[in-house]
């Protein structure tokens, strides 16, 4: 009979969220993931604008308040989920609107590499629920081509 080996170290997880069904289920499996082990839920939030080519700059400047407002919101849903969990989990906002999401949870994943090198790191996202996104990729697809930690996609 094969026995699994132990997993050895602590856990330290990148989770995507931005409040959206997929994003939830992938917070629940993080919880999951986490329960048991020491280590910590990093949850990262990237407001995303699909282009802004056609807006001025005055409306560029009202989108960057309305998502300071979303950030609000969505760490509030996360910390409702993560309520109990205090301690062992933050909230980042990336700064800039106009970043590509798996660049921004890479680079979170490898801060905490280069803090915990000898921990497990894994970034955890959600499947996308749009159809589109199988033919043309997603956050998710884009990660798992480039990601250089373990990925974990929640269907």
């Amino acid at each position: 009979m094969n026995t699994p080996m132990p997993v050895t170290g602590d856990l330290y997880l990148v989770v995507g969220y931005d409040g959206s069904a997929p994003a939830i289920r992938a917070l629940d499996a993080a919880i999951a993931l986490l329960r048991g082990r020491e280590g910590s839920i990093d949850v990262v939030y990237v407001p995303h604008m699909p282009s802004i080519d056609m807006l001025s700059p005055d409306a560029v400047a009202g989108m960057e308040t309305t998502f300071g407002e979303v950030a609000d919101d969505v760490h509030a849903q996360a910390a409702e989920q993560l309520r109990g969990r205090e301690e062992r989990w933050r909230f980042e906002r990336a700064q800039d609107m106009f970043t590509d999401i798996p660049d921004v949870l890479i680079t979170a994943a490898r801060k905490l590499h280069d803090v915990h090198p000898h921990d497990n790191v894994v970034i955890v996202v959600g499947s996308s629920s749009q159809g589109m996104h199988r033919i043309v990729g997603s956050v998710a697809v884009s990660l798992a081509r480039h990601t250089p930690v373990p990925l974990v996609i929640v269907p």
